[in-house]
C-alpha cells in the first residue's frame, strides 16, 4: 500500500473513531437537569400527622418529591416502591435520602389513609395535603399538572397528574427533574452523585 493511501486509511479511521457516540458521562444526571431552575423553591403543606412542613426542613438529605394520589393504579405506587428500592440498595447512605409525597386529591387523601399508603412502601416517607387552593399552588410552584377524570360514580373520579419526581440535594436546591418509567437504576445514579456533593 503506497504511503498515500496509508495516510488516507488513517484518516478515514480517526473520522470513524470521532463519529462514535462516546459512552454516557458517569458524572451526568440521567434525569433533566434543573440546577438553578427559578420554580419548585417552595413548599409548605401539612404531613401525615398534622405538622406544618416545607422544603427547608428536609435539608441536609436528598428529597424526592412526588404529586400523586392513593388511588392511583400504577405510577405512584411504582414511583415510591421504586425511590424506597432506592434508599433501601444505599445501604447506611440510605438515611439521608427523603421520600415526599404530596398529594393531588386531599377530598379522598386523609392524613391517615396517607400514613397507612407511605408505611407500605416505608415508615420514614412524609406526605403532605392541604386545601384545594394549597394543592393548586403547590402543583404550580413545582410546574405540576393535575386533573379530576369523572367516573362512574362521583367518588370512583381519578387524577391525571404528572408522572415524574423532582430531587432535591442537600442543600435544599431543585437539581433533577426524574421522569416516569426511567427506572430505579436511573433514580440511584442520580441520588448517588447528589450524596456525593455533585
Amino acid at each position: 500500500m503506497s504511503t498515500r493511501r496509508l495516510a488516507l486509511a488513517a484518516l478515514a479511521a480517526l473520522a470513524l473513531a470521532g463519529c462514535q457516540k462516546a459512552g454516557p458521562d458517569p458524572q451526568a444526571f440521567q434525569g433533566v437537569d434543573l440546577t438553578g431552575a427559578d420554580y419548585a423553591r417552595t413548599l409548605n403543606l401539612t404531613d401525615q400527622d398534622g405538622r406544618a412542613r416545607s422544603l427547608a426542613d428536609f435539608k441536609g438529605k436528598v428529597l424526592v418529591v412526588f404529586f400523586g394520589y392513593t388511588q392511583c393504579p400504577d405510577v405512584c405506587p411504582t414511583t415510591m416502591a421504586e425511590v424506597a428500592e432506592v434508599k433501601r440498595s444505599l445501604g447506611a447512605d440510605g438515611d439521608k435520602v427523603q421520600g415526599l409525597f404530596v398529594t393531588v386529591d386531599p377530598a379522598r387523601d386523609t392524613a391517615e389513609l396517607l400514613k397507612a399508603y407511605l408505611a407500605s412502601f416505608d415508615p420514614s416517607f412524609v406526605a403532605l395535603r392541604g386545601s384545594e387552593a394549597q394543592t393548586q399552588a403547590a402543583a404550580k410552584e413545582f410546574k405540576v399538572f393535575f386533573a379530576k377524570v369523572p367516573g362512574k360514580t362521583p367518588e370512583s373520579y381519578t387524577m391525571d397528574h404528572t408522572a415524574a419526581s423532582f430531587i432535591f440535594d442537600t442543600e435544599g436546591r431543585v437539581r433533577v427533574y426524574a421522569r416516569y418509567g426511567s427506572g430505579a437504576q436511573a433514580l440511584a445514579h442520580d441520588i448517588r452523585l447528589l450524596l456525593a456533593g455533585k
